[in-house]
């Protein structure tokens, strides 16, 4: 059994990982280097009296190979790492409450990843431009670990209580962190432009999803297969 979930967390965290790869190279990190361009001044959002004076033109991935290659390196070894995690949670489910594990539910739980890990604390602490202020490290950091950890106990809890009162608590638990709130700085003085940031934000969140959508599918697709041969 530990060789299945193994296995399968690590052939499903290639897929997602290269896929993941692909589609940050193809929408995401043109974004990302546009950001950078504005954090080193060499474009620039506002002239000297005021008027805008940025245009739209990301730059191409170019010839940084070995950053990009850092890259797909990085996603494969993340998404493999939530993979054992996934795994785990699906043996450990099916263990305890008989839970059938497919291919089809493995969306659902793909999507319960996304949902805990990069969902909700991009409430409270959404991706940033290169050259975003924000506040110090330490307790966005807590903060983060803290509304993850909140989140994955809610939908535990809403997903495998067997009364309301464990679904109420559920969400409390959830809600919890985004009531305390976030560290956040008292102003606001980003020097990329906040159509680009907003972009860059969307992007990042919408083709996590995808990825985390096709790590549930394939390590339940790949425990199912295994369980079977």
């Amino acid at each position: 059994m530990a060789k299945n979930l193994l296995s399968s967390a690590v052939f499903a965290g290639l897929i997602a990982g290269l896929i993941a790869a692909l589609l940050q190279f193809v929408f995401v990190i043109p974004l990302l280097l546009e950001g950078e361009l504005y954090e080193t001044g060499a474009r620039v959002h506002f002239g000297a009296d005021g008027t805008p004076v940025s245009e739209r033109g990301a730059p191409g991935l170019g010839g940084e190979w070995g950053r990009h290659m850092m890259t797909v390196a990085f996603n494969v070894v993340t998404y493999t790492g939530y993979g054992l995690l996934l795994a785990a949670a699906m043996g450990f489910a099916r263990e305890r409450t008989g839970l059938l594990i497919t291919a089809k539910n493995g969306l659902i739980w793909g999507l319960a990843g996304f949902i805990a890990v990069q969902l909700a604390p991009a409430v409270g602490l959404p991706p940033e431009l290169p050259g975003t202020p924000a506040a110090e490290i330490t307790p966005r950091q807590i903060w983060w670990i803290c509304s993850i950890l909140a989140t994955a106990g809610g939908l535990a809890l809403i997903a495998f209580g067997q009364s309301l009162l464990m679904h109420v608590a559920g969400l409390l638990i959830i809600l919890a962190p985004q009531l305390i709130g976030a560290p956040h700085l008292d102003t606001f003085w980003g020097v990329s432009p906040p159509e680009l940031s907003a972009e860059f934000v969307t992007h990042s969140l919408g083709y996590a999803a995808i990825g985390w959508a096709t790590l549930g599918y394939f390590v339940a697709f790949f425990l199912a297969r295994g369980e079977t041969d």
